[in-house]
């Protein structure tokens, strides 16, 4: 599905665009998962993990675009992309549909401005006209930027994955469940 482009104002006055992630938007998305994965632990991968391509990216984000109830956005300051979030469904099936999975990130250097503060309620407000009832997302344990950003959306704690992660250096990290009914 693709999203009407809007902006908003971050707390240091910049414009920030917020859109449907395009084809032409490939090349960025794939270098901004190298570069964040590298600048925080939260992330699902090492940095040598993202082997994904330009051609990858593009027919990722064209199904997104074609999914009637998938969504990816981007933001972008003076057409720099600092940061995106998507939500899609949880499963296929009937039983399911009424759930889906809610993610989002942001370049280190964005983080604390309100861009993701403003993202996140595009996105949700969009998921909520896609039909879906009930959002979710995994957030490792010690995101706590990410989580209060998660709990004043409303967002509540439902269970938490042990050892959720394995990092390099031998050491774990447990994740949260959460969930918000929209």
């Amino acid at each position: 599905m693709t999203f009407e482009e809007i902006s908003v104002n971050d707390k240091l006055g910049r414009t920030v665009v917020i859109r449907s992630a395009r084809p032409e938007d490939a090349e960025a998305l794939v270098e901004y998962m190298k570069t964040t994965s590298a600048e925080t632990p939260y992330l699902i991968r090492e940095p040598e993990e993202i082997t994904i391509t330009k051609d990858d990216e593009v027919n990722f984000i064209e199904g997104k675009m074609a999914g009637k109830r998938e969504l990816m956005l981007v933001a972008t300051i003076d057409g720099k992309h600092v940061g995106n979030c998507s939500f899609t469904g949880i499963a296929p099936f009937n039983r399911f549909k009424h759930r889906c999975d809610v993610a989002i990130a942001l370049y280190k250097e964005y983080c604390g401005c309100g861009i993701g503060k403003a993202m996140f309620e595009t996105l949700l407000g969009a998921a909520k006209k896609a039909g879906y009832e009930q959002a979710e997302l995994e957030v490792v344990a010690g995101n706590k930027n990410a989580i209060a950003l998660y709990e004043k959306f409303g967002f509540e704690k439902c269970g938490t994955f042990p050892d959720y992660m394995k990092y390099s250096d031998g050491t774990y990290a447990d994740a949260y469940r959460m969930i918000k009914k929209l």
